[in-house]
């Protein structure tokens, strides 16, 4: 465990290699089988058991106690002003590059929480499904920049988000197909008032802008799925060819020409344009820069394991 300093201060973080991030798990039983594994990971993701054991148990951990301390706190400011209500969802915010993993991320915590008694309702939603229609950001000629802070419909998300922390009993939201890549016309995800509520996407901690609320002011806790630039373009690339044998070759999809009439070399060399041109300028110039907002930071080396963890202790 190490406290690090910047500038000759203290640092309000903590850091901890795996093994002494692991021990922090205490008592917290891995229930988790391989093949409830295997459903909750993304495409060409290794997440393993001994990761959820090492990692991800000790974080359900931290975030059951985090649940009970929020909980503790708004039911002080309820009795002050004499309500008794439900009290509000506890809202966790998961952020990270394309291809970083963060989905798996947050579909093991939604899963791993839900086992926790005091809170078994999660609910995750996916920041995508707020993404503008391809059809307004063609009207905006932002289509090649999906993805980034602009394509997405901010308000309806942070009135959403809003709308769930001060008590909606449910809410419709729509549903983004990564297989046809764009918003449904007609289909909703309906989010019923949970205890938790999982929000995840690339953008996640990105501030306010000026005289506007973010969604990250509503969150009680965030997370940061790190890793190398230079790593995270493998994975993305390797990601990329499995979808190509897998989804892709799916008539309904968006990118069928793929796997179907494109060589593997042109696939590769789409694949590697698509992320130098967008996905890893949007990752340097907006989603990185989020880092340091996060409460933890989750860093993962070549191999796609979690490393070292960043926990702000203040």
């Amino acid at each position: 465990m190490s406290q690090a300093t910047k500038n000759g201060f203290s640092s309000p973080y903590v850091e901890l290699d795996r093994p002494a991030w692991a021990a922090l798990r205490d008592a917290t039983p891995l229930s988790l089988t391989e093949a409830e594994l295997d459903v909750l990971r993304g495409i060409a993701d290794p997440t393993s058991l001994d990761d959820v054991r090492d990692i991800y148990l000790p974080l359900s951990r931290l975030l059951n106690l985090y649940v009970k301390a929020t909980r503790q706190r708004h039911g002080a400011v309820r009795a002050f002003l004499g309500e008794d209500d439900r009290p509000a969802p506890f809202v966790i915010g998961v952020a990270g590059s394309v291809a970083v993993g963060k989905s798996t991320t947050a579909r093991l915590l939604r899963t791993l929480l839900a086992q926790w008694p005091d809170h078994p309702d999660v609910e995750l939603v996916s920041t995508d499904n707020f993404l503008y229609p391809n059809r307004v950001l063609q009207e905006r000629g932002i289509m090649n920049r999906k993805g980034f802070p602009e394509s997405y419909d901010r308000r309806a998300l942070v009135r959403f988000v809003s709308e769930m922390k001060a008590g909606a009993a449910q809410m419709d939201i729509p549903i983004y197909s990564h297989l046809a890549y764009d918003i449904l016309p007609g289909s909703v995800q309906t989010v019923h008032r949970p205890d938790i509520l999982i929000v995840e996407g690339i953008n996640v901690l990105q501030p306010p802008l000026a005289g506007h609320l973010a969604v990250s002011d509503f969150f009680d806790f965030s997370i940061y799925v790190d890793a190398k630039v230079e790593h995270v373009r493998r994975w993305y690339l390797d990601r990329f060819l499995e979808l190509r044998r897998t989804a892709f070759s799916d008539p309904r999809s968006y990118f069928h020409a793929m796997a179907t009439t494109v060589e593997e070399e042109r696939a590769k060399e789409f694949a590697m344009n698509t992320w130098r041109s967008i996905n890893e300028v949007n990752l340097v110039e907006n989603i990185q820069p989020t880092r340091a907002r996060a409460t933890l930071v989750l860093h993962k080396g070549e191999d796609h394991r979690v490393r070292r963890v960043r926990l702000r202790k203040t």
